[in-house]
C-alpha cells in the first residue's frame, strides 16, 4: 500500500484506496479482454505463469490441490481425505516430483494411489519414481493403455481415499486408454486429454480416432451435471477450470456435428509432440524406462 494511503486523512485514505481498487479491477478486465480463447485452427499459446489453485469444501469435501508443470503445460491434481489423510495424485510429472512430494509431506498425507488419465506423449510420468520413494504407493492406468501398473482400470471402477472416491469413465479417442475420473458427488471431473477447456485432445497418433473421442465426450462427460467442474490434464492459455455446462455450450469443436468435428480434427496439421519418442516408451513402464 502506498505511503499516501498510510499518511493521509481518513477521507483521503478512503479515496486513494478506492482509486487503487478501481485501477486494479480495470486492469484485470483489460487483461481478460485481450486473452480470448483460441479458435480450433489456432496453435497453442503459452502461459508464462499459473495460479496455485486449491479447494476444500466446508461441508466435509476433500482437500484439493491443482499444480502445474510449465514445459508440457500439464496439470497434476492432489486429493485427500482431511480426516484419514489418505490421498491420491492424478497425472504427476517427473520434473516436478520433488515439489509434489514436499507438499504431500507438508500436509501430512498418506499417498495411496498415483493414477494417469492415459499414456502421455508429451511428458514422462512421475509415478514410477514416486513409487520408489513412497512405500506402499500403487500406480493405476486404464487396462486399454497398454502400460504396466499395479491397478488396471475399467469402466465403473472406484479409486478410494478415505471416505471419498473417484469413479472411472472410459473416454477413448485421444488414445484407447483415456479415462475421466469423476468425484462421487459428480462435482468434479478430471478429464485428461479427452476434454480440455474450450478444446480437446488431438486424434492423429496413439490410436487416436475423432469419432471415438466425440462419442466419449458426449456420452461420458457431457452427461454429467452442468455445474460439474472440469479439470483437464493440460491448458495452454492460463485457464484452470471450466464446467460441463460451459463446455457443452461454448466448446468450439465439440458443439459441432460429428461430421464437422471429424473434419476439424483431421485437418489440424499439428507438429508431433517433442518428447513423444522418449515419453511413450517410458510411460508404458510406469515412467521408469530411463530412471
Amino acid at each position: 500500500m502506498s505511503s499516501m494511503i498510510r499518511r493521509g486523512t481518513p477521507v483521503r485514505r478512503a479515496l486513494a484506496l478506492t482509486r487503487l481498487l478501481r485501477a486494479n479491477t480495470e486492469g484485470l478486465a483489460e487483461d481478460r479482454r485481450f486473452r480470448p480463447g483460441a479458435a480450433a485452427d489456432i496453435g497453442p499459446l503459452r502461459a508464462t505463469s499459473r495460479p496455485y489453485c486449491s479447494r476444500m469444501s466446508l461441508t466435509g469435501g476433500p482437500l484439493f490441490r491443482q499444480l502445474f508443470e510449465l514445459e508440457s503445460n500439464t496439470y497434476t491434481y492432489l486429493l485427500a481425505d482431511t480426516e484419514t489423510k489418505e490421498a491420491i495424485i492424478i497425472d504427476p510429472v517427473l520434473e516436478t516430483i520433488d515439489r509434489d512430494l514436499t507438499l504431500i509431506h507438508e500436509l501430512g498425507l498418506n499417498l495411496k494411489v498415483a493414477v494417469n488419465t492415459h499414456c502421455h506423449a508429451d511428458h514422462i510420468t512421475g509415478t514410477g519414481l514416486m513409487k520408489k520413494r513412497l512405500v506402499g504407493l500403487r500406480s493405476a492406468i486404464s487396462k486399454f493403455s497398454g502400460a504396466s501398473a499395479d491397478i488396471l482400470l475399467s469402466e465403473g471402477d472406484k479409486i478410494s481415499f478415505g471416505k471419498h472416491y473417484l469413479t472411472v469413465r472410459e473416454t477413448p479417442g485421444h488414445t484407447d486408454g483415456c479415462v475421466a475420473l469423476v468425484s462421487g458427488d459428480q462435482s468434479m471431473a478430471f478429464t485428461g486429454d479427452a476434454l480440455l477447456i474450450r478444446g480437446c485432445g488431438r486424434t492423429d497418433f496413439q490410436q487416436g480416432c475423432p469419432e471415438k473421442l466425440y462419442k466419449s465426450v458426449h456420452q461420458k462427460i457431457f452427461t454429467l451435471p452442468d455445474q460439474c467442474l472440469v479439470y483437464p490434464a493440460h491448458d495452454y492459455l492460463g485457464q484452470s477450470v471450466s464446467t460441463v455446462g460451459e463446455e457443452r455450450k461454448f466448446n468450439p469443436r465439440l458443439t459441432k456435428s460429428l461430421e464437422e468435428f471429424v473434419k476439424i480434427m483431421n485437418n489440424l496439421n499439428l507438429p508431433k509432440p517433442k518428447k513423444i519418442d522418449t515419453s511413450v516408451p517410458a510411460n508404458l513402464v510406469c515412467g521408469v524406462h530411463t530412471v
